[in-house]
């Protein structure tokens, strides 16, 4: 088992589950703002977020954020420790810092004893784009093995100066590079990791690189909390992260949803009700979490071949017909009901399961 540790009130590594987190893109003196989009990732689901610290008015404006908002607030600091001083002293949960940057041993001891006067922890943050000079030289690039040499030797400073309180966080925007150094890293020691594909691009592209890439490490039992990198709006990257542990089934409270990719045999429009029901259940998905309610699966399922099996297999499904669908709860057929009836009669059944559970 990792060792766990406490970003505010979550817990990261452990038997805690995988938590999400992301990042504002907002300058984050410009506070109004910054508190706004908080907000929005909090709705969203995200659990802990970061913001940039720059300069010393970014720290004050930290300090004055954090009064403001419920979720866990990172500091993300470069190179002046006394900004990462200042952010845990206006009360940050955690800081990432890439001790490799901040300079002198005495600036990174100033570092950890403010974390450890706050107990609270250290992300060690080691990129791709960031190795030192004699790592790259060594390996004669940017290598798996040399981004696990850099998180590790970074952590054992901090464990010099008596504190092991740390998040491990290695990223690449190679996939096959993040996950072999993310295998070595976790073979090695037994701090909680943060996973994610670092700069892996916009919405759609990135989408698939983060899929493949978290996903493929999260298959082999890899990742305490996670972050999709995203160019854009970071709400979405919480609703995308939301999307990878749902379909993982490792996320408490997922719907997950299945559906047939449509024949010759589908007499209805079964495109127009899955997006229906897929954007449907999210409310539905978040009020299953805060009832800590297990994952549930539905199908919407287009035609009398394999529509009915598959429905029944699920929790709630719908096999279609010729212009109706027949509403299958936990493998018993409810009832027959036309077309248009087929999406709010699949949501009530889903919703009239949570309450029995309240």
């Amino acid at each position: 088992m990792r060792k766990s540790v406490r970003c505010g009130d979550v817990i990261i590594g452990g038997n805690a589950p995988v938590s999400i987190q992301s990042m504002t893109n907002i300058d984050t003196r410009d506070i109004p703002r910054v508190v706004g989009q908080i907000r929005q990732l909090e709705e969203a689901g995200c659990q802990i977020i970061r913001l940039a610290v720059p300069d010393m008015e970014s720290a004050d404006a930290f300090g004055q954020i954090k009064k403001q908002v419920k979720a866990p607030l990172v500091a993300d600091i470069h190179f002046d420790y006394r900004l990462a001083v200042a952010a845990i002293e206006k009360g940050a949960d955690k800081v990432r810092i890439n001790p490799g940057n901040i300079g002198s041993r005495e600036r990174i001891q100033a570092v950890v004893t403010a974390a450890k006067a706050r107990n609270i922890p250290i992300r060690v943050g080691v990129n791709s784009g960031s190795l030192e000079k004699d790592i790259l030289q060594k390996y004669g690039g940017v290598t798996a093995e040399g981004l696990a040499e850099s998180a590790l030797r970074n952590a054992e400073l901090l464990e010099q100066m008596d504190f092991e309180d740390i998040v491990l966080s290695l990223k690449a925007s190679d996939v096959a590079l993040n996950y072999q150094a993310h295998r070595l890293i976790a073979e090695k020691t037994n701090y909680p990791i943060h996973i994610g594909i670092t700069e892996s691009g916009t919405v759609n592209s990135g989408k698939l690189k983060s899929a493949i890439g978290i996903g493929g490490l999260l298959l082999a039992g890899i990742g305490d909390t996670m972050r999709v990198s995203l160019t854009g709006d970071p709400v979405k990257e919480v609703y995308f992260a939301r999307d990878i542990l749902k379909a993982m089934g490792i996320r408490p409270g997922g719907i997950n949803l299945v559906s047939c990719p449509t024949c010759g045999r589908t007499r209805l429009e079964l495109e127009r009700i899955a997006l229906e029901v897929e954007d449907a259940i999210i409310p539905l998905a978040r009020k299953r979490e805060a009832l800590g309610l297990p994952p549930i699966t539905v199908a919407v399922m287009g035609c009398v071949v394999n529509g009915p099996g598959e429905a029944r297999e699920a929790d709630f499904g719908v096999a279609g017909g010729d212009g109706k669908g027949v509403i299958f709860a936990r493998g018993q057929i409810i009832k027959t009901v036309p077309e248009e009836a087929i999406v709010s009669q699949l949501l009530e059944l889903i919703d009239q399961d949570m309450e029995g559970h309240r």
